[in-house]
């Protein structure tokens, strides 16, 4: 079998699983809900996908290039709730015990991290899946990497077809349409009246953000002539917002992302801690087995 690398978007996963179960608690009480979560969505997708090779990206501040472009930059997105700031460190701390690697850098976004590991994988001939439902990871679809979209309950594997279904546009317009269209989650306005469908059918006329400016006379709408016009420097900083950077320095290498033996001591620790029985047993433990010891 060919290496199939698996890339988690670690945040978004610990917010996912932290808003779809409202209520579960240790039995000390400290919240669990992200955590118990986390870990089942993570043995789903490494049962399904069989990957060769895991590693789940997590966030560490923001890109320093994108935040001077655009002060405004995310400053839209609440701050992190508590009970789930508490569950970063134990989700950490499971994916240790469970063998699987992790990587995390200051002033780093996970998305490029993400986008750098899989040019990585497909240099070296392998497979890559990236699960995430972040746009943004559409710009590097091809026939080796694909997206899994927790958002698509087909649970199918997305190729570049289904990245025209979805934007109209073909991976590599991605981030031209993402710049005229803008992203609200990330706080990056667009170009006003151009949606995702006028974007698309722009791109697909004109190929590329360049030739829409260079061939700028060619559109018949004066309102949407006037708005591209009127945009232009906001359209330029926005692709520089939203294209990835592939080529970050740094990191574990690829052959180490191999996933390592569980350490099933640690794993009964930490599921007896916060109370997981089911998966205390699938682990030899059982419910009321005494437990010694401190992971965290």
């Amino acid at each position: 079998m060919s290496n199939r690398l698996l890339l988690v978007d670690g945040h978004a996963y610990a917010y996912r699983a932290f808003h779809a179960i409202r209520s579960l608690n240790a039995p000390d009480g400290s919240p669990t809900n992200a955590i118990y979560g986390f870990v089942k969505m993570v043995q789903k997708m490494v049962g399904a996908l069989k990957p060769t090779h895991v590693l789940v990206l997590w966030d560490a501040g923001l890109a320093a290039e994108r935040s001077a472009a655009l002060p405004e930059y995310k400053a839209n997105r609440a701050p992190t709730p508590e009970a789930l700031e508490a569950q970063f460190p134990q989700i950490e701390g499971w994916l240790t015990a469970a063998g699987f690697s992790q990587h995390s850098e200051d002033g780093t976004e996970a998305d490029d991290w993400i986008g750098t590991y899989a040019r990585r994988a497909e240099a070296a001939g392998w497979q890559v899946i990236i699960a995430s439902a972040d746009k943004d990871f559409l710009q590097l679809v091809n026939d080796r990497i694909g997206i899994l979209n927790p958002n698509d309950k087909s649970e199918k594997i997305w190729a570049p077809a289904d990245v025209v279904a979805k934007t109209g546009v073909a991976p590599e317009q991605v981030a031209d349409w993402l710049a005229l269209v803008g992203d609200s989650v990330d706080n990056i306005p667009g170009v006003p009246g151009v949606g995702p469908k006028t974007a698309a059918d722009l791109l697909r006329r004109f190929g590329s953000v360049d030739q829409i400016y260079a061939r700028l006379a060619e559109i018949k709408s004066d309102s949407q002539r006037t708005a591209l016009a009127g945009a232009s420097d906001a359209v330029r900083r926005n692709q520089l917002m939203v294209r990835l950077h592939e080529t970050k320095a740094g990191g574990p290498g690829l052959e180490g992302l191999t996933p390592g033996v569980a350490d099933l001591p640690a794993l009964r620790l930490l599921y007896s801690r916060w109370g997981f029985r089911s998966l205390l047993a699938e682990v030899g433990g059982a419910e009321g087995t005494p437990v010694q010891g401190s992971l965290l």
